[in-house]
């Protein structure tokens, strides 16, 4: 039998929706509980462990108790031996850590993650090099590029590597944030070290790049355009980034860089507003939703703006989201596909196919996105 390993961090992801930017901490998760939000990981690890299941007879899955990865795996019928501290509901970076320590007594092919970039960093402290491993994204903000474009191409791609198709590994950059900053609008980012990963670029995210300031000359023309444009009592639910944040700072309005921000006839209905608000703010309004995608990375849903979540984007429809990039980022992103990674794959198999992207004043281009 060849061993798999499997780590699933059960809260990543929880503080998305509630806007909370992360959920590092125990006083940020008690918060994301009490604002409504449910632990969503599980179903991320089901889609990419399903992509093992043609060679399920040939593999144990070497895991955790409970919420941690044994119940994904046996629900799906794989063969588990469970490994670390017999945790219950509550769980912590110390059970991932003493997990992943233990599977290092055992031959390991490969350490499926799931999780963010707290996750990644408890991995890499866990097991440095001495492991191949691979992320299937699961958290709120993803900054690392040891993650899988999406947690079907994880499987996917854990599978081929399984199999020897692909057959060397890469050391990936672990990144994490300062949550606390990130949360007033600063993104201080450090770097922590590198994991190894299976050699296979096609499937694996870039690590996000910042806009250079060179493009705010840019930034103000698609701004301008989008102000000039704006319909009366219309509600424009404004995402994260410099390039939407360019929209208000032409309006002389406040915004929150790394949040969600909703205007009406030019003027703030909310800042830093999470699903509920947009939800509530929706009702019986015309809506417009722009968005603008990740530098470095090209996702326009699903890293950082999970506020902006499927059940939103289906009270909105397609027709009325507005895509917002400088063509540097798409220069940057090399043209390859902007990317959808919501909770959805309905959602996600709408948002598939082309979209247009405004590039400057009375600019546009035709770009394809990817589920």
């Amino acid at each position: 039998m060849i061993e798999i390993g499997l780590i699933v961090n059960p809260i990543a992801g929880m503080g998305g929706s509630v806007g909370l930017k992360g959920t590092d901490g125990e006083e940020v998760l008690t918060k994301a509980i009490n604002l409504g939000s449910v632990p969503k990981s599980h179903k991320k690890a089901i889609i990419a462990l399903k992509e093992l299941l043609p060679i399920k007879d040939k593999i144990k899955i070497i895991t955790c108790k409970g919420d941690m990865g044994e119940n994904e795996a046996r629900k799906l019928g794989f063969e588990v031996e469970v490994v670390g501290n017999n945790c219950n509901n509550s769980t912590s970076k110390i059970d991932t850590i003493y997990g992943c320590r233990e599977m290092l007594n055992k031959d390991i092919k490969i350490l499926l993650f799931v999780g963010g970039d707290g996750t990644a960093r408890d991995i890499y402290k866990s097991v440095g090099s001495k492991l191949v491993t691979l992320g299937i994204p699961a958290g709120v903000k993803i900054h690392s590029s040891v993650y899988a474009i999406n947690p079907k191409s994880g499987g996917k791609t854990a599978l081929r590597y399984i199999e020897d198709e692909i057959k060397s590994s890469i050391e990936k950059e672990v990144v994490d944030i300062d949550e606390n900053e990130y949360r007033l609008g600063k993104v201080n980012t450090k770097l922590y070290g590198y994991l190894k990963v299976p050699n296979d670029k096609k499937s694996m995210q870039n690590k996000k790049a910042p806009t250079p300031l060179s493009e705010e000359a840019s930034q103000k023309a698609i701004g301008l355009f989008i102000i000039d444009n704006m319909e009366k009592d219309t509600l424009y639910i404004i995402g994260p980034g410099t390039t939407t944040r360019a929209v208000l700072d032409n309006l002389n309005l406040d915004s929150t860089l790394l949040g969600v921000d909703i205007v009406k006839n030019k003027e703030i209905i909310k800042l830093d507003a999470n699903e509920k608000d947009i939800l509530e703010a929706k009702k019986g309004c015309r809506c417009k939703l722009i968005i603008t995608p990740t530098g470095g990375q090209g996702y326009l849903l699903g890293r950082g703006n999970q506020q902006i979540s499927a059940n939103v984007i289906k009270e909105i429809g397609k027709e009325n989201i507005i895509v917002v990039s400088t063509l540097y980022k798409l220069q940057n992103l090399k043209f390859q596909p902007l990317y959808v990674d919501t909770y959805s794959e309905e959602v996600d198999k709408l948002l598939s196919g082309y979209v247009k992207v405004v590039v400057g004043y009375k600019e546009e281009i035709v770009y394809p996105v990817k589920s």
